[in-house]
């Protein structure tokens, strides 16, 4: 059993760079899912060892449903990670999380329609649950660590991910406010579905950039404020960052996450789908007994 952390973060709108990071060194990662946004950034901080990808590629390259969320989720499985911390940038649905907010999601209400959400398919067919779709154990390390880095941090939040690349309308904007939803955005969906798939557990932080345009006293989403709110936002989610990893416990005990896949697989080995296999051949190292890692 591995007892050492590796925490892959993905980068969203606002978070380019890890800071403090030793060791650094950007790597190329290929999967059997065509290429990841980006490099990988190998490294540690202290005893942990840090797999940095920026989820719209470096200079901000691809649109949100555009991002190869299969390619990037193998691509920091076969990296070796343990845990995925990922940030993003949010537009907030509530009249309490205002601009500057932090939110610590841990539900999901997926709206996206384009984009491939599993790695199963025919001829392997797998079912993982995804009641409870983010970790627990690490939401609660992101949180302490973004209050330590001076923020102020709303847990438990549930999060609408939306198509894009435009932003809503108003009456969609006030529908998901009925719906529960308290921020939202574009890229959190499906990298949450493919985490779980590939036993990872994942924690979502979100930047809250905005009011959504559900107020009618407020004209509509502007992106110049929003670009530099994701300026503030992230120098406290660097400082935050750099906390959470200084100061997580010195041993990783078991996550239930770890052993997702331990029943969910339907196809009977027999008519298991050998491209499939050799396909899903990271996301399945632990069942099939398989040593993958590129780090």
């Amino acid at each position: 059993m591995n007892t050492q952390w590796t925490i892959g973060i993905i980068g969203g709108s606002g978070l380019y760079a890890i800071d403090g990071l030793e060791e650094a060194e950007w790597r190329t990662v290929e999967t059997p899912w065509g290429t990841p946004s980006d490099q990988i950034l190998f490294g540690r901080i202290g005893d942990v060892a840090i797999r940095f990808l920026p989820r719209h590629g470096r200079g901000h390259v691809h649109l949100p449903g555009d991002i190869p969320a299969r390619a990037n989720i193998d691509a920091l499985k076969r990296a070796g990670c343990t845990d995925l911390l990922a940030i993003s940038s949010v537009g907030s649905l509530r009249e309490e999380l205002p601009p500057g907010t932090f939110s610590i999601v841990d539900q999901f209400v997926d709206r996206t329609v384009q984009r491939p959400a599993s790695f199963f398919g025919g001829g392997l067919v797998a079912h993982v649950s995804l009641a409870d779709p983010t970790c627990e154990r690490l939401s609660a390390f992101a949180a302490a660590a973004i209050t330590a880095a001076g923020g102020r941090v709303a847990e438990r939040s549930t999060y609408l991910a939306m198509e894009g690349p435009q932003f809503s309308t108003r009456a969609e904007s006030r529908l998901y406010r009925d719906w529960g939803c308290d921020v939202i955005g574009m890229t959190a969906m499906p990298e949450a579905r493919l985490a779980r798939e590939a036993e990872l557990p994942y924690a979502l932080v979100g930047m809250v950039t905005d009011y959504d345009c559900w107020r009618d006293d407020r004209a509509a989403v502007d992106v110049a404020e929003i670009v530099a709110q994701m300026a503030a936002n992230g120098r406290i989610a660097r400082a935050a960052v750099a906390h959470l990893l200084r100061h997580l416990p010195p041993e990783r005990t078991p996550s239930p996450i770890d052993t997702a896949l331990d029943g969910p697989i339907m196809t009977a080995p027999a008519h298991r789908d050998a491209g499939m296999i050799a396909r899903n051949e990271a996301i399945l190292a632990r069942v099939l007994g398989l040593n993958l890692t590129a780090g």
